[in-house]
């Protein structure tokens, strides 16, 4: 759970092709580790690990690493072979080009292009067949994409905008973890800008990060690419190590890692993260897990998680998943107490 947690509805998303295809898609979750019953509940997460496993199940019971939004398969294998055609290239300019020329060549419905603007650049995504917007499609497409960019230089690209070629999504809180806190839906055309000078970033990645890239993908990068040395993550792990009520306040954290506050804070922004945001993430996530797959009390959890008043608990469930802890666990088919 280090990266987070993934909605419900891309679960739904990434099974509708193994579901056209009368796969048997119960198996397929509990093979990812997955309740079937989280089906049911709009407003479950699993953790980004066990849809990174998802991800491979259908992709394998599909022999398609696209999950049947195209009318070709982009046959498992395909996105490893990209990776290698891209790891030796000098810039990131260069990279995308040939990951953009090997799209291209992948898939038949979908066409994507590199735009420079002035001091900005934008990915355009355009359905080649005038078909309604294939949503889960266009997700993936900029998923895949901005992770391969920033893993390719090592560090976070920011994307300054993201545009969508569709109405806006009931869960489009999502797409601020996923893309960019400036969204625009009902677009012309579904695009990701960002800053142009990144594009003449040097490609830090040799054939043994490759290796290691290929071995975690896709979770990885399927919420927001991450780097695993930087800052945020290392905070994130030292209060998975603690106990959450026993969490350290923004002072002590710093202390910790031997900064000052305003340093802490600043080089947190520069990664899009904050101590606060950080922390309800890591409690959000934990009370979904436990509330499932454990048996602890809704109080039990509540203390655990360094809530006070269990009341304060109910109402940070309600902001994070729109229901009581309650509901949510006898939804999900969790452990009666």
């Amino acid at each position: 759970m280090e990266k987070g947690s993934v909605d419900i509805c891309f679960v739904h998303g990434a099974l509708a092709g193994a579901r056209a295809r009368n796969l048997d898609v119960d198996s397929i979750l509990r093979s990812a580790g997955i309740l079937p019953e989280l089906l049911r509940v709009r407003e479950a997460r699993v953790s980004v690990a066990q849809y990174g496993a998802l991800w491979r199940k259908v992709a394998v019971a599909l022999d398609d690493e696209f999950f049947g939004q195209d009318s070709r398969r982009m046959k498992v294998g395909s996105f490893a072979l990209m990776c290698q055609s891209v790891v030796h290239a000098s810039h990131l300019s260069v990279g995308l080009g040939r990951i953009l020329r090997f799209f291209g060549i992948l898939l038949d419905d979908f066409r994507i292009e590199l735009e420079r603007d002035g001091a900005s650049a934008r990915l355009v995504i355009h359905e080649r067949h005038g078909q309604a917007p294939r949503i889960f499609a266009h997700e993936t497409l900029l998923i895949m994409l901005h992770g391969l960019m920033c893993w390719l230089v090592g560090r976070r690209i920011v994307i300054t905008l993201a545009e969508f070629a569709y109405p806006e999504p009931a869960y489009s809180r999502e797409y601020r973890v996923m893309y960019s806190t400036n969204l625009r839906f009902g677009q012309s055309r579904t695009a990701m800008t960002f800053d142009v000078s990144k594009l003449e970033l040097p490609v830090t990645q040799n054939e043994k990060t490759l290796r290691r890239f290929l071995r975690a993908a896709p979770t990885n990068f399927i919420v927001k690419y991450k780097n695993a040395e930087g800052l945020a993550a290392r905070v994130r792990r030292q209060l998975k190590r603690t106990p959450a009520d026993a969490w350290p306040d923004f002072g002590d954290m710093a202390a910790l890692f031997l900064l000052t506050p305003s340093t802490l804070r600043r080089r947190l922004e520069q990664e899009g993260q904050s101590y606060r945001y950080i922390k309800d993430q890591l409690r959000r996530d934990l009370a979904l897990d436990w509330l499932v797959h454990s048996r602890k009390s809704v109080l039990e959890i509540a203390l655990e998680l360094g809530f006070a008043d269990p009341s304060a608990f109910h109402r940070a469930f309600r902001n994070w998943t729109g229901s009581p802890p309650g509901e949510y666990r006898r939804r999900a088919g969790g452990d009666e107490v």
